[in-house]
């Protein structure tokens, strides 16, 4: 045991005094290297060659793409090594020393800069120290945070790629005197850390030679080309995803009711919300010509919803239609109301699939040609209700009462054009007397006997007359009868025709804008569609 331990110590002894050895060698060889060395000249022995320098970069971290500004931030590590012919020593003079660590000022560096810097500071990479090798072989490693140019092309953003060049090479050396060759033939990634927005895909590289205009000399470069592809994720659940859904609410604009009142808000809203996400896109684009993928999206979806706001303001406008309006015309009945209405399925209260639209049609014609007749009240007899239409109000007249007289319910129906009030040149009617009065006693029931329900004289026109059948009583005899009772009637009657007529031809106003609505909005679903589909469909 006790020689182990003295085996140990001594060896701990000479491995002491063999760095001190090494550490006097090392500074006595610094000494012999730098007493008539010259870190400003380029340290060739003939100058007419060129020195090799190799470069090798790798890529540590994307720090940030400034897509507005046109920057790529990149983390860098470079590596620059060549052959300083005037540091040179044979390592068995100096203890067998082969490296020793220096400060890169002390000795000559090559000038490489980089070309499209972006940066307000033009200083280079940091002043680390170079590995000298007994050889003369001079490795130089340094960090770098690069700011450069990059041409953004945002055609296809959230889902577009990128390619940044990095392009190294001598600021003042052509290539007669300084040579560049490639340490490997792309850049070097197995450090590379992550960025949560860009994916790298590779860092080739290439060698250019360059003749500007100003010199002769040929001006060789490296290029990198950093391949970066977007990481459309975070742009998908932020931008596009709530453009899609807003975009969905314009075509829900035609289904919201006319009488809600909420149609045009509600366009004129969703307009405003696109607004605002197409601003936060702009903020980030860099001014350019090329308009983003997601940019015509909002174009395209603004454009459809201004559409679809007009023209929920002309339906609007022919669903409110009033009395002053033109009946519908005929094309419009039969292609809207007849066919359009069943395709998009738009039925009225109490209509259902199976319902035919003659029925409807036979409705709309009784409000001009009743086949009903009406009491001395204004209210129908026997006549059959249209479907779908609201009930209107009975107007009601008073009864007169007379108390020498018998209660008489008058019938008005239409006759033929001979019968009816103005018809007959005297402005007489059939069954009165000379007078006007109506007949007294038996002679009233020969003339105007009571009729049957079978038996009404047939419509013709629209006046009201007296036919054959006007008056009937229950009464074995009916004392005079006032005509101006009868006109009274009959205006009362013609009101309620007018009234019911015009709430017809509201109604069929409206069940034609209900019936655009319902076709402007599944064409709007369906270019909703498409248009993301098609928007989609473009991302390489």
């Amino acid at each position: 045991m006790r020689e182990t331990v003295t085996v140990f110590c001594l060896v701990m002894m000479s491995l002491e005094v063999v760095q001190g050895a090494q550490g006097r060698y090392a500074q006595m060889l610094l000494q012999d290297l730098m007493e008539n060395y010259s870190n400003a000249l380029r340290p060739v022995e003939d100058t007419d060659k060129a020195l090799n320098v190799t470069l090798q970069i790798t890529l540590s971290q994307i720090k940030d793409m400034d897509e507005r500004n046109q920057v790529l931030i990149a983390y860098l590590w470079i590596r620059q090594t060549w052959h300083d012919t005037y540091l040179k020593w044979d390592k068995e003079d100096y203890d067998g020393l082969e490296v020793i660590r220096i400060p890169s000022s002390l000795v000559w560096r090559p000038d490489l800069v980089l070309y499209n810097k972006a940066d307000d500071d033009f200083s280079g990479p940091m002043d680390t120290n170079v590995v000298l090798r007994y050889d003369g072989e001079i490795t130089w490693d340094a960090p770098a945070i690069t700011k450069s140019s990059c041409v953004v092309d945002v055609s296809y953003f959230p889902f577009d790629s990128q390619e940044c060049n990095l392009t190294f090479g001598s600021w003042t050396y052509n290539g007669n005197q300084v040579d560049i060759a490639m340490g490997m033939d792309s850049g070097d990634l197995s450090d590379f850390v992550e960025n949560v927005e860009w994916e790298c895909h590779g860092m080739p590289a290439t060698k250019n030679v360059i003749m500007y205009g100003c010199c002769s000399d040929p001006y060789p470069d490296i290029t990198y080309t950093v391949l970066l592809q977007r990481r459309s994720s975070f742009y998908i659940f932020n931008l596009l995803l709530p453009c899609f859904l807003i975009s969905f609410l314009a075509p829900l604009g035609f289904y919201l009711p006319a009488d809600s009142g909420e149609k045009v808000s509600l366009g004129v809203t969703v307009l405003l919300a696109l607004t605002v996400f197409q601003l936060m896109v702009a903020e980030s684009m860099p001014p350019s010509e090329s308009v983003p993928l997601i940019g015509k999206y909002y174009i395209a979806t603004m454009t459809m919803i201004t559409a679809s706001t007009a023209l929920t303001i002309f339906i609007m406008n022919i669903h409110f239609c009033g009395a002053e309006a033109k009946p519908v015309p005929q094309w419009a009945k039969v292609l809207i109301i007849d066919y359009m209405s069943k395709i998009f399925f738009v039925y009225e209260v109490g209509e259902n699939c199976t319902s035919s639209s003659s029925s409807t049609a036979q409705s709309q014609d009784d409000f001009h040609h009743p086949k009903t007749s009406v009491h001395a009240n204004g209210a129908p007899k026997g006549g059959r209700e249209e479907p779908g239409r609201p009930k209107q109000p009975r107007p009601q007249t008073p009864k007169i009462q007379h108390p020498s007289r018998v209660q008489v319910q008058h019938h008005i129906t239409r006759g033929d054009e001979q019968n009816h009030l103005s018809g007959s040149p005297q402005g007489k009617c059939e069954g009165l007397e000379s007078n006007g009065s109506l007949p007294k006693g038996d002679r009233f029931k020969e003339v105007a006997p009571c009729c049957p329900e079978d038996q009404k004289p047939p419509l013709a026109v629209a006046h009201v007359t007296l036919g054959p059948c006007l008056f009937c009583t229950h009464a074995s005899r009916l004392p005079g009868a006032d005509s101006k009772l009868v006109r009274n009637v009959e205006y009362i009657a013609n009101c309620f025709r007018e009234q019911r007529a015009t709430c017809a031809k509201g109604a069929e106003w409206k069940k034609v804008a209900k019936v655009m609505d319902r076709f402007f909005m599944w064409i709007f679903f369906i270019m909703v569609f498409l248009m993301s589909i098609l928007i989609i469909g473009k991302a390489p």
